[in-house]
């Protein structure tokens, strides 16, 4: 298996069927550098514009409609000392009346220290002067090409992943995509040094990484939804909006994963669901929201 240094020369504003940037072999590994969701790179520069530009596709030699592609996040270095977010809460996350009484959005910017690790704002606020945050990288935007040759903005979400901006989706995170096109065509890109859940500021800490990822398929192993797997739970998500449609997704995505993988029947499943269910908000700010429905492993049978 490969390991293969992918420098993009272009960047993607949609996720979707188009000619690939690099093919791979199955299993190979991928490391390649990712701008900002403004467009701007580890240097200042701007080399695309918003929202979230995309690095890829990666065709997966194998990987065809039906298939699941399996993307092992090894690594995220932060490559800036840099991040921006928005200045104030997303107006649909508050009350209305309290949201026309917020001051007008602007970029707040914040200090990457890639030696400690850590996150702070690089201008404090009243009462914030000592918030150090670890920190906690993660992916906002990635997937596969969606089906019927779509190409979908990475504003927004659906079965094949896309803006999802899931904390949990960060190094050593395994994630499944259903592929819906030859080669799958895998894009990443959108990366953040910490977020809260919903990104209800409408962004993470955006900043600049270099990723590794591994990229695998599985043959024939149907899914509907995104799944991922941690060290210490199995996830399902759905994309969609209102919020409780996305909940609906990734709940049934669970129930077919425990039924399917662990051999529950619905009944079984749904006493466990009913008990040890956790779920989390990936995204409350872009047009399609996001729901991880998420059991700890100590909860599951053994296979």
């Amino acid at each position: 298996m490969a390991t293969h240094r992918f420098t993009p020369t272009s960047y993607h504003n949609v996720i979707g069927t188009m000619p690939a940037a690099v093919r791979i072999a199955d299993g190979d590994t991928v490391i390649t550098r990712t701008i900002d969701a403004a467009g701007y790179d580890e240097e200042g520069v701007q080399r695309a514009s918003g929202p979230n530009p995309m690095n890829g596709p990666i065709y997966v030699e194998g990987a065809e409609p039906g298939d699941v592609l399996k993307v092992e996040l090894l690594a995220m270095n932060p490559t800036r000392d840099s991040g921006f977010t928005r200045s104030v809460l997303a107006a649909n996350v508050i009350e209305p009346e309290v949201a026309r009484d917020l001051p007008r959005s602007e970029k707040t910017f914040w200090t990457i220290d890639r030696e400690q690790r850590t996150v702070r704002l690089s201008e404090p606020l009243a009462g914030l002067q000592n918030l150090i945050l670890p920190l906690d990288p993660m992916i906002g935007c990635f997937g596969v090409a969606p089906s019927l040759g779509q190409a979908i903005s990475t504003a927004t979400s659906g079965e094949y992943g896309g803006n999802m901006d899931y904390r949990l989706f960060g190094p050593r995170s395994t994630i499944w995509f259903p592929v819906f096109a030859p080669g799958a065509l895998f894009f990443l890109g959108d990366c953040h040094a910490v977020q809260g859940d919903g990104e209800i500021v409408g962004t993470g800490v955006e900043t600049t990484f270099e990723v590794t990822v591994r990229l695998s398929v599985e043959k024939r192993k149907r899914i509907s939804w995104p799944r991922a797997e941690t060290a210490d739970d199995i996830i399902t998500v759905g994309n969609a909006r209102p919020l409780d449609q996305a909940l609906q997704h990734a709940t049934t995505e669970m129930l077919h994963l425990l039924s399917t993988d662990y051999n529950l029947t619905k009944v079984a499943a749904s006493q466990l669901l009913g008990q040890v269910v956790r779920y989390d908000i990936g995204n409350v700010f872009d047009p399609a929201y996001t729901v991880a429905c998420r059991v700890a492993k100590r909860w599951l049978p053994v296979r």
